[in-house]
């Protein structure tokens, strides 16, 4: 068995190159289209879309390199690749050339995402191993939310907007140094040579394998379904603060940081959970519960009420990604891991770009904070509705596999 080191290492990675990242979309992209290039809402939006699509698009590919290689590469090659494209931001000089380039940061930071979550099953098959590595990985990204944000503000004001992405493009040099070190677990080849491989048919038969076995396709909607609430707060948070709560701006930076600690908190918690904490009926009172927590915070026009519903729903949150993501893990085979898990942050991703559209017309028809609240009561309804789902899939379960001479599309496996 591996010793934790590996897992500690992938997650300081995580944290740094997050950090970076965190800094650069939060501060260092919203600072430049905002304030440089005084970016109307629509523009920012482009931004925003043009970030989504691209990673939408690298996480499906990413996960067939995952699959075809491992990890551990796909993340060092992701992040030499990485470098320049941070920097190139520097010399973005109009909202047209940032547009086009975050196509190209998109493409890029989708990889390094889909490895970091393909990590955990390369290093161990022990179901309890494995939640424990997921959030202590969870854990080190959602700190970097707050450390990223806290350095990507510091450097905007004392330095400048730009420096954030130099600062992005130093990250990930240190996180290629740190997991150079990683050794993963042998994983048996499946003989074909990789020059003789078609990627687009690998992506194929992800989604195919993905929708097609039935946990899998559970705990992907899960996922999808609060990724889609997260989305819909992305659209219409920022005007909630300013039209219902009549606060400035700093006030949504505060309220985040309060946010972020809530995520790291929901995270540390899960490595502490019993095992029986891991099923599809735990996964459906998470869901429940973010939708909510969602209500608590914007149910009220009482900031104290709102700071304490953040806290309460980032705690969710951060229970959440990685009991899901462990349940994802522990019903893939070793060779498709890369694949199903390129299949979920594409998920999240048009989760996420989803409510861009409909967001500002529903808002218009019944408010900004009818709508956000109106979101999650509808994601707690529909967890109670797949209820009976989610029983039959624990009543069934078995003891959890994950082998790594499974075939490309596995019939069926031992599943939690």
């Amino acid at each position: 068995m591996f010793s934790d080191s590996n897992a500690l290492r992938v997650a300081l990675a995580r944290f740094v190159s997050r950090s970076g990242a965190e800094a650069a979309f939060f501060v260092g992209i919203w600072g430049k289209a905002a304030y440089e290039f005084d970016g109307t809402a629509g523009e920012i939006a482009l931004v925003i879309a043009a970030l989504g699509i691209s990673g939408l698009v690298g996480s499906g590919l990413a996960g067939t390199l995952v699959d075809r290689f491992d990890p551990k590469r796909v993340l060092i090659g992701a992040e030499i690749v990485f470098v320049p494209t941070a920097l190139s931001l520097v010399w973005a000089d109009s909202l047209t050339m940032l547009i086009v380039l975050s196509v190209l940061l998109g493409l890029v930071t989708a990889p390094t995402n889909t490895a970091i979550a393909s990590f955990p099953p390369f290093l161990t098959d022990d179901p309890d191993r494995l939640a424990k590595m997921n959030s202590l990985v969870e854990t080190s990204g959602m700190a970097a939310l707050i450390t990223g944000t806290a350095i990507g503000g510091a450097l905007a004001k004392w330095v400048s907007i730009d420096a954030i992405f130099v600062f992005d493009a130093v990250t990930s040099i240190v996180a290629l140094v740190v997991v150079l070190g990683v050794r993963l677990a042998a994983v048996d080849s499946d003989g074909e040579p990789v020059a003789e491989r078609d990627s687009l048919r690998e992506l194929r038969e992800g989604i195919k394998f993905s929708f097609a076995h039935h946990r899998l396709r559970f705990y992907l909607l899960a996922g999808a379904s609060v990724w889609t609430m997260f989305g819909l707060f992305s659209a219409l948070e920022p005007l909630f603060f300013r039209d219902v709560l009549g606060e400035p701006p700093e006030t949504i930076g505060f309220v985040n940081t309060v946010f972020g600690i809530g995520l790291v908190l929901g995270t540390w918690l899960v490595a502490r959970l019993p095992g029986a904490a891991r099923s599809a009926r735990t996964v459906l009172v998470l869901v429940a519960a973010n939708g909510l927590g969602a209500i608590l915070y914007v149910g009220t026009a009482r900031l104290p009420v709102v700071v304490a519903g953040g806290f309460v729903w980032a705690v969710m949150i951060g229970l959440f990604v990685p009991i899901v993501r462990t349940m994802l893990h522990v019903n893939s085979p070793r060779n498709m891991v890369g694949r199903v898990m390129g299949v979920s942050q594409m998920l999240g991703e048009l989760g996420k770009l989803g409510p861009l559209t409909a967001a500002p017309a529903l808002a218009a028809i019944f408010g900004v904070q009818q709508t956000l609240a109106g979101g999650g009561v509808l994601l707690a309804m529909a967890a109670f509705a797949f209820w009976r789902v989610a029983s039959r899939l624990d009543e069934t379960r078995t003891v959890p596999v994950t082998s790594v001479e499974a075939p490309v599309i596995a019939p069926h496996i031992s599943e939690l």
